[in-house]
């Protein structure tokens, strides 16, 4: 464990708060993992590879991403 597994608390930090931008993403709270906007199962920031910098969500891999994208481009 580091000092961004935990909180101030000293329990372990676990819900990360992320800023998606273009091809990349920036920590704006340290966390284990983040949720995926469509299937609500948790992804550790180590394998988050599908996200939407105009809806600010992640998504558990390519089949829930393309359901976000088809839900909001019609």
């Amino acid at each position: 464990m580091n000092a961004h597994d935990r909180d101030l608390s000293g329990k372990p930090a676990e819900l990360a708060v992320l800023h998606y931008g273009d091809g990349e993403f920036v920590v704006l709270k340290p966390g284990r993992h983040v949720v995926c906007a469509v299937s609500g199962v948790k992804i550790p920031l180590q394998a988050l590879r599908y996200w939407s910098p105009a809806l600010q969500e992640a998504y558990a891999g390519p089949a829930e991403a393309y359901a976000r994208w088809k839900e909001t481009s019609s």
